[in-house]
């Protein structure tokens, strides 16, 4: 076995140039196979907290662009089930200007019920005092203040995109928890900017359960109470809320599965190729081994431990490229793209790609130079 990777490793270094630029080439096509494991795993795998099981999102049923009447809350609050809810609007403006390192989400809550719904987040008890007790007071996180060295006190105005009020805000708390990239400021604040016409309606509604278990039966509850209203519900778990985004775009999963065929079928064509020239190139040695008493099963297992080498070096330096590159992108649009790297599932499948790509090209090329009789072998000019 050691003489038989000796001769492995001196055939790559034959052609120096070309299994460099193969094993290139590979990596490249993992790194491309790794990124859209990492779309795939941020879009579809994100993993759900115990707090984010207990609340629904209420939304208009046609799409989340569309508003509800406020007078919603409280019919949404009596049914039975519901532990707390909170009112939120998404406020569209940006701080600063519109480069991607000073973007941050802004909601407008109602101050009083947003940390009952979202009890993860942790907020000081004398910050949350300032807060609510400030009607143009806001509270950002943790990572937001870090990225753009806001401080307690600091006043910031947000300029609005689709609207003519730019909110004028006082920072009173810093929360941390999952998801700190969020900002919050008081919903009334909003509606007296807006005006009654436009800020009496909200974008949606956050009800936190009492029991998982009451999950179906409220669900129902709202969206039966409000089907033949002029603003009908869809009420959804907040997983799922987020996979709407997705859907909009259209059919995701089916896109990356595209991408990745073609690019599979690429290293497919690639590897063929170089494996082909290189048992081209080596008939005549082929020849003397086989008269030198190599089994036919030594020919094929040097083709084919040529070929696995190529495809697990190409392999390692695409998933570390892989790595690298979606450690840099996370940290660098934290805000945009939470948790956004190749996942410890999308590693393996990497390397069994590549693995199966490689033996599958050398496949043919290794039983043709295994069953060439040795006089042809030896005559053979290149």
């Amino acid at each position: 076995m050691h003489k038989h990777w000796f001769l492995i490793w001196k055939n790559l270094r034959r052609n120096a140039r070309r299994s460099i630029l193969t094993i290139l080439s590979n990596s490249i096509s993992v790194f491309l196979l790794g990124s859209l494991f990492s779309v795939y795993g941020w879009l579809y795998n994100t993993e759900v907290g115990a707090e984010s099981a207990l609340r629904l999102l209420t939304r208009h049923k046609v799409s989340v662009t569309q508003v509800l009447p406020y007078p919603y809350r409280a019919r949404i609050a009596a049914i039975d089930g519901v532990d707390s809810l909170v009112a939120m609007n998404w406020f569209a403006g940006f701080y600063i200007d519109r480069q991607a390192e000073n973007m941050f989400p802004h909601f407008a809550v109602e101050p009083d019920e947003l940390f009952d719904v979202f009890p993860e987040y942790d907020v000081p008890p004398e910050q949350l005092k300032a807060f609510k007790r400030d009607r143009q007071g806001m509270t950002i996180g943790k990572s937001v203040a870090d990225r753009l060295g806001l401080e307690l006190g600091r006043r910031i105005t947000l300029q609005g995109i689709f609207s003519d009020f730019d909110p004028e805000l006082n920072i009173r708390a810093i929360f941390e928890g999952p998801d700190d990239f969020n900002s919050f400021f008081h919903i009334k604040y909003l509606e007296e900017g807006l005006g009654p016409e436009r800020g009496s309606d909200v974008s949606l509604f956050v009800i936190r359960l009492r029991s998982i278990e009451d999950a179906s039966s409220v669900s129902q509850a709202v969206d039966e109470m409000f089907r033949n209203t002029p603003a009908p519900t869809k009420t959804e778990a907040e997983a799922a809320f987020a996979q709407a985004f997705v859907k909009q775009i259209g059919n995701v999963k089916l896109f990356l599965l595209s991408i990745g065929t073609a690019i599979v079928f690429t290293m497919l064509m690639v590897s063929a190729n170089t494996i082909a020239m290189s048992v081209r190139e080596r008939t005549r040695e082929i020849g003397v081994l086989k008269t030198l008493g190599f089994p036919s099963t030594s020919v094929l297992a040097l083709v084919l431990g040529e070929a696995t080498l190529i495809s697990v070096l190409g392999g390692v330096v695409g998933v570390a490229l892989t790595l690298g590159v979606t450690m840099v992108i996370a940290g660098a649009m934290a805000q945009f793209v939470p948790g956004f790297t190749l996942p410890i599932w999308g590693v393996l499948p990497c390397f069994a790609i590549v693995l199966a790509v490689g033996l599958t090209s050398s496949a043919v090329p290794a039983a043709v130079a295994a069953r060439k009789p040795i006089v042809d072998a030896l005559r053979h000019t290149g």
